[in-house]
């Protein structure tokens, strides 16, 4: 399968910051979004929906997996799972494969992401590899979850997958949306349009290398 860009000149009236990408063969880019907060008054969400929103004006699908909608309990002995957590699981998994791309969104905690994102990938592993994965990260502070989105993506290394170099960081958060879930810094949503920007490239490329086997198939953990 092709992946190609349709460039502004292609669609009359389309602003050049929306680009889409599409399959040829009109089936297009599947795009998962995971949350990785679950707290009450958390902020993290916001970014994901307004990413969700964005992706979906360009032309991909977005699914956004929100762990406080489907949370998971820390892992344990994963043969001696109760059947309504294996069903949860195994609808959790089966979102995951179908995305083409990935983007983990997540707070900062004392330096690092959040231990929901964490455990939800522990119970995961094939889901990932060798898929194009983005880094969002937040924080109340100006620095915007660097050092958590830096940590997330050594982690996404070893999951088997490629980080996007690019990293979306959005400092004070609190004071980035309105009430409605709406963004209301230009600062932010320019650089959300960049990180989009990179990121569909990054995605796109990968998946083209993927289809025409230039990337070995998934590993075996």
């Amino acid at each position: 399968m092709d992946w190609r860009r349709l460039q502004q000149a292609d669609i009359p009236g389309l602003p050049s910051s929306h680009r889409e990408i599409v399959l040829l063969g009109s089936t297009t880019m599947k795009v998962a979004i995971l949350t990785g907060s679950v707290r009450s008054g958390r902020q993290s969400h916001k970014i994901a929906h307004h990413l969700e929103r964005k992706l979906r004006e360009r032309g991909a699908e977005a699914d956004l997996i929100d762990l406080a909608e489907t949370p998971l309990p820390i892992l344990e002995d994963r043969s001696a799972r109760p059947p309504q957590l294996q069903a949860t699981v195994q609808g959790l998994s089966a979102r995951l494969r179908r995305a083409d791309a990935l983007v983990f969104v997540t707070p900062e905690y004392h330096g690092s992401f959040s231990g929901v994102l964490k455990n939800a990938l522990d119970y995961f592993w094939e889901e990932f590899n060798k898929k194009p994965i983005g880094v969002v990260a937040v924080s109340a502070g100006r620095l915007g979850g660097i050092n958590a989105s830096t940590q997330l993506q050594h982690v996404i290394l070893s999951l088997g997958a490629f980080p996007l170099p690019l990293k979306l960081l959005v400092p004070e958060v609190q004071n980035v949306f309105d009430e409605s879930l709406q963004l209301r810094s230009e600062q932010v949503a320019k650089t959300a349009d960049r990180f989009l920007d990179e990121y569909l490239w990054f995605a796109q490329a990968i998946v083209q290398a993927k289809q025409a086997g230039e990337v070995s198939r998934p590993l075996v953990a």
